[in-house]
């Protein structure tokens, strides 16, 4: 038996053509554009040895009146009698142009047909698709097609109406017409060519997993019955009712008989992805009440329309995508049940194989996967500035951003010229390239000194890291007569990162491109006793970055703010009991700095911080008197209370506590 195929190469054509092949005796010629004949022997080793000799491609294009097929192939054609034609190319976009759709959809379909016609081909199956049932609201049955003229509301549901209807009226020979539903991937392997249906969605699960735990309940839509089915249920029904009797001049919904709402089919993959569930889902209907005309008006103001855009890019959901979410069509497909009625060929339950289609998705397809998270490729060609990178913090990141290898220059500085030194001599000791600049951020002069030094030799900074600080551990009861220790932390947390970042912000913004990764502290999420004067400088930086990001949004340049943990530097050395408590080490410390230059989130802070801003934001009273306890347990260190010794030995409450809340100052 004898085929002729269009969209050979497609998700579903070149599945069906394996299908085919697998007929005894059959071959397959397959339409193929001439520049795309290098796919030829790629689309041979997916169809196995079978295709040797059974699968001929037939040169030609969509856009040409007989498919652009010449003389010769027709006349080879007519000779081969050809009993089927499966015509499946089109465009599968609901994205894609109104010229794009026209194009391929309507004008390839009646060029197929044209051909068919020619060749005198004994049967023409098409694939339409559930699209032309447009927004028909109740059941469509699969013996209704003009009932959805006026509901149409989409390019792609238009022309897939108009290209079935070119089929109804101007095939010569029967037809045979196949309605799928939204097709997934393989039920058997998850494999899917590109992101479409449900899979706009996979992105927000894997946000969710990010950044809840699977037990946490979460809020989520209800939405209408989006029909979906795997490929293979497509494939193995098409290939079934095509060789059938007695069904010529029928359209069939290769659809699930029981579809599920949306909601119910977003949890399915939520579960198969290891997130949170949407327990409490609410019916966008209900909303309907409100005037279309306030709806549009309040999504038309510029700030509504800016989130909105950047949280569907940043998701990568096409706008179209959210006018399905209450879509109103059921599909009646009691003639397919009739059809496949004896034979295996059914829609399996999403929840037997949807975990396949999360796990090839998050393998292959997750966007993420084609940006370059590596560090060499996000410091590539790129000035770096770490201040205080002579030692702790600083120095750990620097060197291991020097190792990359690939940025233009990565800068240190600080005040202590013997540290600068060491810096360097460690530096080449390990191989890597390191600049290193005194400066004092203390001091306005050699802030500004030191910027005009950056612009002038390297054109500016690119990646600015504020990393320089100084902390005091003493309580307030011990400070009535140390205001000196609130305004050197603030001259250096704050107005020292301050200086460096207003020498530097013009001319970031001048170049539209810049990132400032600003060093606060996990003592600002918990408001940490005995480091009032700490935390308070840190709060400032905290503020001024949160002002500084709104500002400069639209400008190219990022803001990142780090809520580090207690790190073990000599910034903490003073305070003894700190050798016998958990805290990360520099490298740790320095993985975290790395983690916002790749990714540039707007703030990095660990679990624990932030289920402490959680608490003293719904259970002040309950964080206060945590906060308190530990106050009270640790006490101001010897150092403290001005005296040089100091006792380190913990006790064992104190190192329940400590363990239990790593990285928090005590």
């Amino acid at each position: 038996m004898s085929y002729f195929v269009t969209g050979a190469s497609g998700f579903i054509g070149k599945r069906l053509v394996k299908r085919l092949l697998d007929r005894k005796n059959s071959v397959v010629y397959f339409l193929i554009r001439s520049e795309s004949k290098k796919k030829v022997d790629q689309l041979m080793a997916f169809w196995g040895d079978a295709a040797a000799g059974r699968c001929i491609p037939v040169v030609g294009d969509l856009a040409k009146p007989m498919l652009g097929v010449s003389t010769a192939e027709k006349t080879k054609l007519k000779a081969a009698k050809i009993k089927h034609v499966f015509h499946l190319a089109a465009v599968y976009d609901m994205n894609a142009s109104a010229e794009d759709n026209q194009l391929t959809n309507v004008d390839g379909t009646k060029h197929a047909v044209e051909l068919a016609n020619e060749i005198k081909a004994a049967q023409f199956n098409h694939m339409s698709s559930i699209a032309v049932a447009g927004n028909y609201e109740g059941v469509f049955r699969e013996d209704m097609f003009d009932e959805a003229k006026d509901y149409l509301d989409h390019p792609y549901m238009q022309t897939k109406h108009d290209s079935e209807q070119y089929v109804r009226e101007n095939c010569k020979m029967p037809w045979r017409v196949y309605r799928p539903g939204v097709v997934l991937g393989d039920s058997k392997t998850g494999e899917i060519d590109k992101i479409d249906g449900p899979y706009y969605f996979f992105k927000l699960i894997q946000r969710m997993r990010e950044m809840l735990p699977p037990w946490m309940p979460a809020i989520g839509i209800e939405g209408g019955r989006m029909n979906m089915v795997p490929v293979d249920f497509v494939v193995d029904a098409t290939d079934h009712i095509a060789h059938a009797k007695g069904h010529d001049k029928k359209a069939f919904h290769l659809t699930d008989p029981a579809p599920m709402r949306i909601g119910d089919s977003l949890n399915v993959f939520a579960r198969a992805a290891h997130a949170p569930q949407m327990a409490l889902r609410v019916n966008a209907a209900l909303f309907g009440f409100i005037p279309q005309s306030v709806v549009k008006g309040v999504a038309a103001l510029p700030p509504v329309r800016r989130i909105k855009n950047a949280v569907m890019k940043d998701l990568g959901i096409p706008e179209d995508t959210l006018g399905f979410i209450n879509y109103p069509v059921r599909f009646d497909c009691r003639d397919t049940l009739r059809a496949l009625e004896g034979t295996k060929i059914a829609v399996p339950p999403l929840e037997d194989y949807a975990w396949k289609l999360w796990d090839y998705w998050e393998r292959h397809l997750d966007p993420d996967l084609f940006i370059d998270r590596t560090l060499k490729g996000q410091i590539t060609g790129k000035v770096i500035l770490i201040t205080g990178g002579t030692s702790g913090i600083g120095q750990a990141t620097a060197l291991k951003i020097a190792a990359a290898g690939s940025a233009k220059a990565v800068i240190v500085c600080g005040r202590d010229q013997e540290k600068i030194d060491e810096t360097l001599a460690l530096a080449k000791k390990e191989g890597v390239k390191l600049s290193a600049y005194p400066a004092d951020v203390t001091d306005e002069k050699s802030c500004a000194d030191f910027v005009a030094l950056l612009e002038t030799k390297y054109g500016g900074v690119d990646i600015l890291v504020n990393n320089a600080g100084r902390s005091i551990r003493r309580a307030i009861e011990s400070s009535y007569d140390r205001f000196h220790d609130f305004t050197r932390t603030m001259d250096v947390n704050y107005f020292g990162a301050l200086r460096i970042t207003l020498g530097l912000l013009g001319g970031m913004a001048a170049k539209k491109k810049g990132h400032v990764i600003n060093i606060s502290s996990i003592g600002v999420l918990t408001n940490a006793p005995r480091f009032s004067s700490y935390v308070a400088s840190k709060a400032a930086l905290d503020a001024f970055t949160r002002c500084a990001s709104s500002e400069y949004s639209d400008r190219g340049v990022s803001f990142t703010t780090i809520n580090m943990p207690l790190v073990k530097t000599p910034m903490i050395a003073p305070t003894k009991i700190y050798n016998n408590v958990p805290t990360l080490d520099p490298d740790e410390a320095a993985d975290m700095i790395i983690r916002a230059i790749v990714y540039k989130p707007v703030r990095i802070a660990t679990r624990l911080g932030i289920l402490g801003q959680v608490l003293h934001a719904f259970a002040p009273r309950i964080a206060q008197i945590v906060m308190n306890t530990s106050f009270r347990m640790f006490g101001d260190s010897e150092a403290a209370k001005g005296k040089k010794n100091e006792v380190t030995g913990p006790s064992a409450d104190q190192l329940a506590l400590s363990n239990l809340m790593r990285g928090i100052h005590f």
